[in-house]
């Protein structure tokens, strides 16, 4: 009895087995397709060429999300495209250009304070409600320091905005408001995908954009966010920023002529994933690894011609893997490992099969330039050279009191004053 009760047992199992994947046909929710919204010509869901008119549309997306898709032609962005939790925005290519409006700036005139929402400036003639903003004064003029917000109305020579103040700034401080913003801002949100498209920050007729809560893309406070595909040239800031944030994927991008840093993963971004970027000619970094950025993979990109390093990493920035990038040309050193004390600095990172030359086109430089006190650093048959330009002083320079480095099967030839050479 227990022998065929078993089988029975067993039987029932194996049918139950057949039918677990199986999948309700509308039964009980009606069946719906994915939602997508067209911006941009006279055939589009919405019409017109602005961040007015894609967030028209983003905002009219359900909770459950959907797609846009742009028209080929230029948008023109007074603010910033801001998107939420499972929206993808998909451009036509390269012809689609989401292009910062012409910046403008004035002092303030009165203190703004912490937590305030209206702003008293000299001259409010170049803003309008809708605008992005930033303040800041000298002291409290970049990173978390700065404050970014929206117009909601305008009164006079007065200012509201939408996000109340984060610090105090000071009209005799040399107080300002721009109104600096991001070409797509990815904030408190999942799921989100950027596809496509041009972010022309018009660098030379804006303002600068500082802080750690803006950029040509930035990505604050979010988790699977994936940005592909996509050219950000001439921001007057950084070109990709993400702060806070888990599984975020940047591949295939070309970020060229940012006024600050390229790529800035940090802030606490574990899982982050930059893969196949070209990313040149920015004016600090090609990738500054910020605080806290850790198992990740930086795999098959371009850091080139970049007015400083073009790696730089730091501050607990651990369990980093970095394979097959070319780094060449770099204003100071290929790869700089910041200083940091021992407990934060950036531990077991792994350096394998990456191309580094010809760094140092400032003056001086290094391949690898490591000033922290790294446990566990793996730096493993890379080819590290100077080809002939004597910019790239030394293959491998390792700062007094760095721990034991891993550094074997690379190519090395070239430097002028040796190959892993120290103080």
């Amino acid at each position: 009895m227990k022998k065929l009760l078993f089988i029975l047992f067993v039987l029932s199992n194996a049918v139950y087995a057949q039918y677990e994947d199986f999948e309700i046909d509308a039964l009980v929710s009606p069946k719906q397709n994915g939602i997508v919204l067209t911006v941009g010509g006279e055939q589009a869901d919405v019409q017109g060429f602005s961040n007015r008119s894609i967030q028209l549309a983003v905002d009219a997306l359900p909770v459950e999300g959907g797609t846009i898709k742009l028209d080929p032609g230029t948008f023109e962005l007074k603010d910033g495209v801001r998107l939420r939790s499972n929206v993808n925005l998909i451009g036509s290519g390269p012809g689609t250009i989401l292009k910062r409006a012409r910046g403008f700036k004035s002092r303030l005139i009165d203190d703004a304070d912490y937590a305030e929402l209206k702003l008293m400036v000299e001259d409010a003639s170049g803003f309008e409600p809708g605008m992005s903003v930033q303040i800041w004064d000298e002291p409290q003029s970049s990173c978390w320091n700065v404050s970014a917000a929206t117009i909601t109305d305008i009164r006079d020579n007065i200012l509201y905005i939408d996000s109340y103040l984060i610090r105090d700034y000071s009209a005799d401080n040399d107080g300002w408001v721009s109104n600096a913003g991001s070409g797509i801002l990815v904030k408190d949100a999942e799921n989100v995908l950027v596809s496509n498209l041009v972010i022309d920050g018009d660098k030379e007729h804006n303002e600068r954009m500082d802080g750690c809560n803006g950029g040509g893309v930035a990505i604050l406070k979010s988790r699977n966010v994936t940005i592909e595909n996509i050219h950000v040239k001439d921001f007057y800031g950084e070109g990709i920023t993400w702060q806070i944030t888990e599984n975020v994927t940047v591949q295939n991008c070309e970020i060229e002529g940012s006024g600050n840093i390229g790529l800035h993963p940090g802030t606490g971004s574990p899982k982050s994933r930059i893969l196949n970027n070209n990313v040149h000619h920015n004016t600090v970094d090609g990738m500054f690894i910020c605080w806290r950025v850790h198992h990740s993979v930086v795999k098959n990109n371009q850091f080139h011609h970049n007015g400083r390093h073009g790696i730089c990493t730091g501050h607990k920035d651990s369990d980093v893997f970095f394979e097959d990038n070319h780094i060449f040309e770099n204003g100071n050193d290929g790869i700089n490992l910041r200083e940091e004390n021992s407990r934060n600095s950036p531990h077991r990172n792994t350096f394998i099969n990456n191309l580094v030359e010809n760094n140092g086109q400032n003056g001086e430089g290094y391949g690898f330039a490591v000033y922290s006190t790294p446990q566990d650093l793996v730096i493993k048959d890379n080819i590290i050279r100077d080809t002939g330009k004597g910019t790239q002083k030394a293959g491998v320079f390792l700062q007094e009191n760095v721990p034991e480095v891993t550094i074997e099967g690379n190519k090395m030839s070239g430097h002028p004053e040796g190959e892993v050479v120290g103080r």
